[in-house]
């Protein structure tokens, strides 16, 4: 079982939720929030409850020094303008600035803590650091879902230590979710794969061909898989070194009776984002690259899906970042948005297309972690939530 923060006497603990605040940031402006705001539930509750409550989080890549350009300051700014939590800076994650600022918190405050990433002791998991960061602390929650396949100090060596521990209502979310797609799927299951490379998603492509009923695969992946199948491809992205990979995907797929679906025809360009044309058949010209899936194969991929009762979607079907190869993504992100049936997006890339596509909140589940779902899928469990169980 997953204890979780409603599992928790909080009144007058003093808690540490680790959140993950890695915004994008442009020119010490917060850019996009969504992570700020899927935190607010567990921290107005925890608030709520009568814990004294601070927050850590990390923020770009510092590389465990110092370094302003990455510091949580413009971010507690950004937090107090738009009045989502009355957030109080504190310039250090360990130490006695945070010791001081905890014993003198005033009600209704949150701290926020600065980026633990400025020490080497987060990624390394050291002991040391992990002493100092729980010592201000006698209680622990984690909602950094993106954060969970890490063993980091403040995923993984703070519940080790601390007796009083459990998950936010983000993580308690996406485990929910996912457990279910590893462990218990309703089937029809079907996988929709897209993105660049196969060489990412060997570990997950594997793993859901236990579980799957069918993989749809688009996005520069699929042309990997069509040049192992003896198409043409002129020159669109390949991965010729993972041929032996495709190979056993086959065979794999054959033996459990997973069907694989790709691209029958395309939106094709002479040079990347260049005028599209488009391609009725599978084969693609010399001198030309594929950048979206074609209508034949939207309609052959939303026939299958229409049949199915989960669907996992990780990866685009084409370069949806530019109108004309976006159709491909966008009609099955509608489609998916109609059926009624159970859909998780996972992965960064799915995430902004749905979002983009306006259909967001027409979807069971939309991932906050891109790496960590991935992993979620590949192994079953994550190291930080596998700690709060």
């Amino acid at each position: 079982m997953l204890k979780t923060v409603k599992d928790m006497n909080l009144k007058g603990k003093n808690v540490f939720l680790r959140v993950d605040f890695n915004v994008p940031m442009e020119d010490g402006v917060v850019k996009d929030d969504t992570r700020i705001r899927e935190a607010l539930k567990t921290i107005n509750y925890i608030v709520e409850q009568g814990g004294k409550l601070a927050l850590g989080t990390h923020l770009g890549r510092p590389k465990g020094e110092k370094n302003l350009k990455y510091s949580l300051k413009p971010v507690v700014d950004y937090i107090n303008s738009k009045g989502y939590f009355k957030a109080v800076f504190v310039e250090d994650c360990i130490g006695e600035a945070v010791e001081k600022a905890v014993n003198s918190q005033s009600e209704g405050t949150v701290l926020v803590l600065e980026n633990l990433r400025f020490y080497n002791g987060e990624e390394k998991n050291d002991p040391e650091f992990v002493t100092a960061l729980a010592k201000p602390f006698n209680a622990y929650v984690n909602d950094a879902f993106g954060t969970c396949h890490r063993k980091h100090a403040s995923v993984y060596g703070i519940p080790s230590v601390m007796d009083e521990k459990g998950a936010g209502l983000l993580i308690e979310k996406e485990a929910t979710y996912f457990d279910k797609l590893v462990k218990s799927p309703e089937h029809p299951f079907a996988a929709i794969l897209g993105g660049s490379k196969v060489s990412d998603k060997i570990g997950v492509i594997k793993s859901l061909l236990d579980k799957a009923d069918i993989i749809l695969i688009g996005g520069a992946m699929a042309y990997t898989f069509l040049k192992y199948n003896g198409l043409k491809i002129g020159i669109s992205r390949v991965e010729d070194d993972q041929m032996d990979t495709v190979k056993l995907i086959y065979e794999k797929a054959s033996q459990r009776g997973v069907k694989i679906l790709l691209p029958v025809d395309h939106t094709i360009s002479a040079t990347f984002g260049g005028a599209p044309v488009y391609c009725e058949t599978a084969d693609i010209a010399d001198g030309m690259m594929g950048l979206d899936i074609g209508a034949k194969s939207i309609e052959n991929y939303k026939n299958a899906l229409s049949t199915c009762k989960t669907v996992l979607w990780n990866g685009p079907m084409g370069v949806f970042e530019q109108d004309d190869y976006a159709i491909g993504t966008y009609a099955l992100a509608n489609h998916l948005a109609s059926l009624g049936i159970t859909v998780v997006v996972g992965g960064g890339d799915s995430v902004a297309a749905a979002n983009k596509a306006g259909v967001a909140d027409k979807m069971s589940h939309i991932s906050t972690g891109g790496g960590a779902s991935l992993e979620y899928i590949e192994f079953g469990s994550l190291p930080g939530i596998d700690i709060l169980r």
